[in-house]
Parts: C-alpha cells; structure tokens; sequence
C-alpha cells in the first residue's frame, strides 16, 4: 500500500496532544473532514469531492479550501486522508500537496480509503471491503503485509459498486427494449429518474458528457428499492453485487493467508441488508465467517490510525 507521509516543517506534535487532528475520507462523490481535538469531534462538515481521479485538480483544490475554511486550519498535528484511487506513491504526493497549503507545520499522511474503513471497524489486522460508488478490498496481516483486489475504477472494475448497479439498471432496460417487452417496474422508476421516456434515450445519456461515473452511481437506489420491492431481476442484481463484493474480498484474505475478520462498508455496503445477505452468504461458503458490517464512518477510523503510529 503506498502512502505519502510529509514531515512537518516545525516540531513533531504528539498526536495526544492539544493540538488538532484532521481526518478526511475522499471519497467520488464527497469529501468529509472531520476535526477532532483532544479525541473529540470538534467539527465535522462535507463538500464536493476532492479527489483529482474524478475531477479536475482545480475542483479538487477549490472543495478541499472551502473545507478547511469550515472546519478551520491554525494548529494541527496531523491530517490523515483517506481517498480511493491512491495506487502509487506519486497519487499520495499529488494529494497531500493540495492539503499542505491549509495546514502549514501538519504532518499529512495519505492512503487507500479502504485502510480508514478497516480501522474504522477498530481492527489493525483483517480485510476492509469498499462497496460505495466505487469497490475495492485492502488487507493487512499480522506480520504487517499488505494486499489489495479490485479498485481498478469504474472502467476496468468496480464490479458490486453503485455504479455498476446504475450500469447494469440501464443495460437491464435496453435488453427489455432490445427483446420488444414493455419497461418493468425498475425501468420505468429508471426513466423518471433521467427524465427520459423512452429506453432508447437511455443510450445517449449515458454517453452523455453530462454524466458520469457520480450520476450512474446515484440511481443504484433504484435498485435497491425495487429489489425491496419484489422485482426479481433488481434482487438478483443486488445478491450479484454482494458476491462480486465478496470475491474482492476473498481474493484478499488468501493473499495474506488470514481468516478475518472481513469488514465491509462505504455506502451500499453499509445500508443494503440484502447486498449484505449475500456478501456474507459467499464468503461463509469459502468459510470466512468473521464478517462484519461497519458501525461508523471511515473517517472514525483515523484516531486509530494516528495511535498506531505511535
């Protein structure tokens, strides 16, 4: 796993200090920033995303400025940030460089969101499981070896994720068009959404430089509701994305030759019942049973972080 660590310019600060520690989940569509002093959240606020693998770095600075003016600057220890995406070392630099302006004498550490989510679920050890707009699995074991599945963004991957239920919600409806049948119950709820009548229209919308990877992850609650509501196709596409999920996170515990636990959150991943059903269901076949569903958000992981650096 690589990670960007920048020395402060002054002094260390103990993170047990008074002063501040800044935790910030970056994720595709939001970037949250919590600051907590004296182990207490202090402030704790949300803007656009701020990470430069789904928008400009331009956009990413402005976001990350309108932040920190929220949750302030002045004396901080540490800032620990979480962000998908943060597959090399050059990733993290590029990264912390847009944070260091707002925090001057602050250690900055970047890593892959999925080590926030894992200490968010208070274990040092295991596998943490992303499955928000985006999927990812990253795992660490006792002798401190890293591994990692998937993450490789939508175009490559991110089988389970919100946008691959929004994908899949729309290649459901143009197969219906395709065969001569009438819109079902989730293509119909599909079209309104877009504010388009016909499946046919869905076509160049997708390919629509108006939307994106953000906006086809946002109708993945189309899914889910119409799965809730007895739709066949919608329930088998929420077990598919609970098993590719699990796949992800399989692949992970036999690198590292561990057994658990298996942590799964983000998203989807922490507030579809069924998608957790069957993420579970898969892994106890390949007898991982120590899963478990995140409690808190990532961003809570990062005090544990910050003490385990000692």
């Amino acid at each position: 796993m690589t990670h960007s660590d920048i020395p402060p310019a002054a002094d260390p600060v103990s993170p047990i200090a008074p002063a501040a520690v800044i935790g910030l989940d970056i994720g595709g569509t939001k970037t949250r920033g919590v600051r907590f002093e004296d182990g207490a959240v202090v402030a704790d606020e949300s803007v656009g995303s701020s990470n430069v693998q789904n928008v400009s770095r331009e956009e990413a600075a402005l976001h990350l400025a309108e932040l920190f003016a929220r949750i302030g600057g002045g004396t901080v220890a540490q800032v620990y940030a979480g962000a998908g995406g943060i597959d090399t070392d050059e990733d993290a630099a590029a990264l912390a460089a847009l944070i260091a302006p707002h925090v001057p004498g602050a250690r900055i550490a970047v890593v892959h969101d999925s080590r926030l989510l894992l200490a968010a679920g208070g274990a040092s050890t295991g596998v943490a499981v992303i499955g928000g707009t985006g999927s990812a699995a990253w795992g660490r074991n006792s002798r401190g070896e890293e591994a990692r599945a998937g993450g490789w963004g939508y175009l490559l991957g991110d089988e389970g994720s919100g946008y691959w239920l929004g994908r899949e919600a729309v290649r459901h409806s143009l197969r219906r068009m395709n065969q001569g049948l009438e819109p079902d119950d989730l293509t119909t709820a599909l079209l309104a959404s877009c504010g388009v009548d016909d499946p046919n229209k869905l076509i160049a919308l997708f390919h629509s430089p108006d939307t994106g990877r953000r906006y086809w992850a946002g109708r993945a609650r189309l899914v889910v509701d119409a799965a809730a509501a007895g739709h066949a196709p919608s329930q088998e596409l929420v077990d598919q994305a609970g098993r590719d999920l699990a796949a992800l996170a399989l692949q992970t515990v036999r690198k590292l030759g561990i057994d658990g636990p298996v942590i799964l959150g983000s998203g989807l991943g922490m507030n579809v019942p069924r998608l957790q059903e069957s993420f579970r269901a898969a892994l106890a076949a390949e007898g991982i049973t120590d899963v478990r569903v995140l409690e808190q958000d990532p961003v809570f992981g990062v005090l544990q972080l910050v003490a385990e650096q000692g």
